[in-house]
This record gives C-alpha cells, structure tokens and sequence, in this order.
C-alpha cells in the first residue's frame, strides 16, 4: 500500500500532498511537486523567479553547513542561505554536516527562524563535503547516519532525507535505503543515481518499483520522492502514471532548460515573457543585495543562459551580458536588444 496524507506523520506534508491533489479527481493520485535544493542556485531570489514562472508546491534552502550554523563566528557566513521573503512561500531548510551534536543544535534554531520542516542532506557527490564526513558519504558511514536523523529528531519539525542509490555503486540502495526508511522519516527524496555516476549515465528508472516496495513494505507513512532527468510536470505526471506509488517529483537541472518547468498545461512562451524573468531576478538580486545579505554580481552569470536560449543569436546576447559588471548594465542591453531581437536586427546592436 503507497503512502498517502492521511498516513503522513507530518501535518506540514499532509498539506503539501492535499494541496498538489486540489482539483483533481480523488481516485488519480497527482504527485506533488518540488525543486531541488542547489547550491548557489536556489536562494531566496531564485525561487521568487520560479514563483513568478510557474510554482511548484515545495521549495527547499540551498544546503546549508550545520556545523557553521551553530558556530559562534561562522553563523553569520550562512545566513544569506537561509534567509526568505515575507513574501515568500516558506522553504524546507535543507542542511547538512557530520556531526550530530552540530545537527541537533542547528535544527533547534529553524523553528525560531519560521521554518516548518527540515532536510538532511546524504547525497550531495562535492567532493569538499564528502572530505567533511558529509552528503553522500554518510552512504558509507550508516551508523554515523542513523544518530544524525535522530539528532535531527530532536526539534518538532519534521525531518526529511535526501540521498541517491548508493556512493559506488547503485545496487547498493538494496541495503541503504531499507536503512534510512526504518528510522521513520517524512520524505525520503532519491536521487536515482550513485555518488560515482554523478549526472554521467541516465536516472535508473529501474529500480522505482523495488524501492516504492521497500517503502511499502517498511515505513507506508514515509513519502517517497525521485529525483533525476525529470524536465518538466509533465514528464514527472508520466512517471507518476507509470509507477502509482510515487508520492512527490523532485525537479533540478530541468529549470535551467525551462524556467515555466511547473506549469500545469504546457504553452509556448515568448522571448520578452523570458526577459521579464531576467529582469526580475535582476530587481530582486538588488533587493536582497541591499537588505539582506551582499552578494556577487558574478554569480549572477550563470542565470543568463536559462532566459536566453532558443532564438538566433541569443549566445551573441549572453556573450554581451557575460562582459557586464553591474546589473544597471544588463539592463541596458536588455532593453536594447530586445526590440531589435523581436525586428531580427539583433546584428546592429552587436556589431
């Protein structure tokens, strides 16, 4: 039997899973959908832009370094990874470390800080946290894993996994997995990959069903997610149809190919619809410059490419817009190029 919101222990995802299911017949089980947490991409600016785009029903924290959360000096290095908008849909606060004691204390402050429900990071493949005892190498350290979820437990929020199929190789999920589900966690997201594979060979699909099995078989109130390859809601929708058991969607480098990626019926959109994406992250990238926390106009850059795409010379554009310093600068360009963009006279302006 899959889980469903009356199961769930948490009311947080009782919600999620009842809000993705409104308007839709009772009897065909509709997933909910989330993006994924990435680093130096799903910041409080970022996921404002895909509200805006299309929202999903989750948003998560870029990962966040528990032990410096908990730090007396280093707290203040992760506040801007934590920080969100009144505005703002409320995250889950992904974290991350390999040290209990260091878990234990940083999800004691979510709650003070507005957050309604954590993640513990057990897959990300950096090679910086797996030297720190953290992400998906807590796969090969699975005692070190138990005593991180319950020291996660010791804050009311409820507690999520994220994680992949094994670190060398991913049949290891046969064991690995069996053991995150016994300790009776929320949602159990799958990256369908091992730690080895990174994002080099297709998503194994393959073992969906023996893993909803498991589930089924050894925690029913946990939600099972996947994660990888997933472009769009309707290929997630597909997935779901072909593998019932599936509770949530979790999507990731599909946005950067399609920020309207969660819309619910698929439509065409212009280049001034996905200018106006930029220029919102522009406006918010300011906003949260000046209020919040500082950030680099640099890593503004790596955005530029998930608008401008798919029409002639639009690597031209991003070429010009990757010699800017300051977003002023875009700006201009923008407004520049776009109507000569739209009268295929592009060449004049970058000339």
């Amino acid at each position: 039997m899959s889980a469903t919101f009356n199961q769930s222990q948490s009311s947080y995802w009782q919600q999620i899973v009842q809000n993705a299911q409104k308007g839709h017949d009772q009897a065909q089980k509709i997933p909910f959908f989330s993006l994924a947490p990435m680093e130096a991409v799903t910041d409080t600016i970022f996921r404002r832009v895909v509200e805006k785009a299309a929202s999903p029903d989750v948003y998560y924290t870029e990962f966040t370094n528990a032990s410096s959360m908990v730090h007396p000096k280093a707290k203040f290095s992760v506040q801007g990874r934590l920080a969100y908008m009144p505005d703002e849909q409320i995250p889950v606060a992904q974290i991350w470390g390999s040290r209990p004691d260091d878990i234990a204390g940083a999800v004691k402050l979510l709650p003070e800080m507005g957050y309604q429900a954590v993640d513990l990071n057990m897959g990300c493949p950096d090679g910086t946290v797996i030297k720190n005892g953290g992400g998906s190498d807590l796969i090969r350290h699975q005692d070190l894993a138990c005593d991180i979820i319950s020291a996660a437990k010791s804050t009311p929020l409820p507690v999520s996994v994220k994680t992949r199929l094994g670190f060398n190789s991913p049949l290891e999920f046969r064991e690995w997995l069996p053991l995150i589900l016994r300790q009776d966690v929320a949602v159990l997201t799958v990256h369908l990959r091992s730690r080895k594979e990174m994002s080099k060979v297709p998503a194994h699909y393959e073992y969906i069903d023996e893993i909803l099995a498991m589930r089924d078989e050894l925690a029913p109130k946990t939600l099972i997610q996947f994660n990888g390859d997933i472009k769009d809601r309707q290929e997630g929708l597909a997935l779901a149809k072909a593998h019932p058991g599936i509770d949530g969607i979790m999507i990731g480098r599909g946005i950067f190919e399609n920020p309207f990626a969660f819309e619910k019926v698929q439509q065409s959109h212009t280049l001034r619809e996905s200018i106006e994406l930029l220029k919102c992250q522009l406006t918010l990238f300011d906003e949260v410059n000046a209020t919040v926390t500082p950030k680099h106009f640099e890593a503004l850059k790596r955005f530029f490419k998930i608008y401008l795409r798919g029409f002639p010379h639009a690597s031209g554009l991003r070429q010009a817009l990757m010699e800017t310093h300051a977003t002023d600068e875009v700006r201009t360009i923008l407004d520049e190029a776009v109507p000569q963009i739209e009268t295929r006279d592009l060449d004049k302006i970058m000339a």
